[in-house]
């Protein structure tokens, strides 16, 4: 009898044993089956299965244990589809969970896991709203939404997330005001709320401990309340900001706390969460009243300085609203627009240099009247339209005219010319565009018509997208002209010059944002070779840029045959190569096929990145000569 127990006690203990090494928490696999399942049963996920098994015991890909519960689950681009299943809920052990950069669509679960510390879910293809489950994380320190196509309005559901220290819900579709409970945030130092289509004011973050932060490209109005000024890297261009100083506080408000300077850094000053993509890369703009600190990046340091160098010193502001000029008063300052005083024409008119006593200098296009016939919007709707334009990259309108048939719309005026002059028209005075001058005028013109197709609303297609349409300020900033007057250009034939057009576009009602597309790779394929969209002086061969550039865009040794020989060799090959991928996709005769401009930014903030530009030199090896008549 006794022998008989001992052997009973033995066997139990080998079921028992057994069914310990059976590790994982039953809850956890079914969730982990399920999501296999809705992910289309990816063979990348090694060891994974879409019923039962041991995700802890034999190691599933990207799973982490402790014990019998799954604690992590990382899956960063590994090219998955499908979406996230209906059963994550089950997962409330794991704190970590990283889904980001595949393909992932459909909404985001409302139903995710409940305990969680980190979440990014961003750069996939998520839609829907921002799901009402993540207010309840208690313990979420970091959550990234970003670059997802996530609408609607965000709900006052931040009142319980204390430790969130990093908040990314970038590049997205959403809208309406800030919800209030931002304000309750206390341990948050970085925001991106860039690329939406927020509204109203950001008064609500004045009162947070931020270090970074993003709301560049949405449509909040007011002001940038003065608590922010302190804040190490800051980006609000690209907004509707008043103009003017902002008013006071109301009678009897206390004043906010000071912000800790040092909060949400570790022992040796360094942002705890320091790992971010191109945000930083990004070419800054704000009002001329925030002060600004350089985020330590060199690429960053020099090129934002200049481009804040050129904001501050011209007195420009998001905020500036096209003024009315009288007939006479451009008369005269364009000595009854003379020959001589001309500097551009074009298919919808002439550009005059419009030049006062005071030393300023303008431009004025004026528009052909011919092309106001019946069915045209009015030119009081075009001025409207264009007036709510603005960006860092976009050439100003600060005026128009309207007088006896007459009708002209006035700018800033842009002494270093266009980039088709400095690509194709330079002489023995002029030095010709380095390498990294030539990435940042492709990099600041895609921001450019990002902004027209993606960020305005309703989208601009510009048409007309070519190398004497992007002007170069004082620091070789390119600003794209000639925006918002697509209507006017009724025949294709009068619209893009010889080699810029797409070849779906045979009739001016082909023209779609993909035309754009391939019409900016062709400006690209420019900066890299220094030749002519179409040139008539080269063997029939290659007299079309497009056709003759295309098939030795993938080889190394044709493209450095191909490099404009200006640059005296001076570039990094692998910078040059991946310029030119990205062009091979702007360029490809599918519309379809070709990548929305969104994608053709990040791609160049990528090759600035993996190149670690430094600007800081080539501005003197690139720079103009005076222009004595300025």
């Amino acid at each position: 009898m006794h022998h008989g127990l001992i052997g009973f006690f033995i066997i139990s203990l080998g079921i028992l044993t057994t069914f310990v090494h059976s590790k994982t928490n039953s809850q956890d696999v079914s969730a982990l089956n399920v999501m296999f399942t809705s992910l289309n049963s990816p063979s990348q996920l090694s060891g994974w299965k879409s019923s039962g098994g041991d995700p802890c015991g034999d190691s599933w890909e990207g799973i982490t244990c402790s014990g019998s519960a799954v604690t992590e689950i990382r899956l960063s681009d590994l090219e998955l589809t499908g979406s996230l299943g209906y059963l994550l809920s089950n997962l409330k052990s794991v704190t970590y969970f990283d889904m980001s950069k595949n393909n992932l669509n459909n909404d985001i679960p409302y139903q995710l896991p409940p305990n969680l510390a980190y979440l990014d879910l961003s750069n996939n293809g998520f839609s829907g709203t921002v799901p009402y489950s993540i207010s309840q994380m208690t313990d979420l320190k970091y959550l990234n939404l970003g670059h997802n196509q996530i609408k609607g309005q965000l709900t006052d559901m931040f009142q319980k997330l204390p430790k969130l220290k990093t908040l990314d819900l970038s590049h997205n579709s959403l809208s309406g005001s800030l919800p209030n409970s931002l304000a309750k945030l206390s341990g948050l130092n970085t925001l991106y709320l860039q690329n939406n289509r927020f509204t109203s004011s950001i008064n609500v973050l004045a009162g947070l401990p931020l270090n970074k932060l993003n709301v560049e490209n949405n449509k909040f109005t007011g002001w940038v309340p003065a608590e922010l000024e302190d804040i190490d890297s800051i980006e609000t261009g690209g907004n509707s900001w008043s103009s003017g100083p902002a008013p006071p506080p109301p009678p009897g408000a206390k004043p906010l706390s000071a912000k800790h300077k040092d909060h949400g850094k570790d022992g040796n000053g360094k942002n705890e969460s320091e790992s971010f993509d191109s945000i930083n890369i990004k070419t800054l703009q704000k009002s001329p009243s925030i002060g600004y600190k350089p985020p330590p990046s060199d690429f960053t340091q020099s090129l934002n300085d200049n481009e804040f160098a050129s904001r501050l010193n011209s007195k420009r502001s998001t905020s500036i609203h096209a003024v009315p000029y009288s007939l006479a008063d451009l008369q005269t300052a364009t000595s009854n627009f003379a020959t001589g005083r001309l500097i551009g024409e074009g298919s919808i008119g002439r550009v005059y240099k419009a030049k006062y006593p005071d030393g300023k200098v303008l431009a004025v296009k004026k528009i052909d009247s011919s092309l106001f016939q019946e069915g045209q919007p009015e030119f009081s709707e075009i001025i409207s339209r264009i007036s709510k334009v603005h960006h860092p990259n976009i050439a100003e309108l600060v005026g128009y005219c309207s007088e006896q048939g007459h009708n002209m719309l006035v700018y800033e005026y842009l002494r270093n010319g266009s980039l088709h002059e400095f690509l194709h028209m330079s002489d023995d005075f002029s030095k010709p565009l380095t390498w990294n001058t030539r990435v940042r005028i492709a990099l600041g013109t895609a921001r450019a018509v990002e902004y027209l197709h993606e960020i305005c609303s309703p989208s601009f297609i510009h048409k007309n997208i070519k190398s004497p349409n992007i002007l170069l300020d004082l620091e070789l900033n390119p600003r794209l002209s000639d925006y918002g007057l697509a209507n006017f250009h009724h025949r294709t034939s009068q619209n893009l010059g010889a080699g810029y057009n797409a070849p779906e576009c045979t009739k001016p009602s082909a023209y779609t944002m993909k035309s754009d597309i391939y019409s900016f790779g062709v400006v690209m394929l420019e900066l890299l070779t220094g030749r002519m969209p179409f040139d008539l002086t080269k063997p029939t061969s290659e007299q079309c840029l497009v056709r003759w550039a295309t098939p030795q865009l993938h080889d190394i040794d044709a493209l450095e045959r191909m490099v404009d020989p200006a640059l005296r060799g001076l570039y990094p090959p692998k910078s040059l190569s991946r310029f030119a991928d990205i062009i091979a996709l702007c360029v490809q005769t599918e519309a379809e096929f070709r990548p929305p401009m969104s994608e053709v930014v990040e791609a160049l903030v990528r090759l600035v990145q993996r190149s670690s530009m430094n600007v800081r030199d080539d501005l003197a090896e690139s720079r103009r000569t005076e222009d004595s008549e300025y």
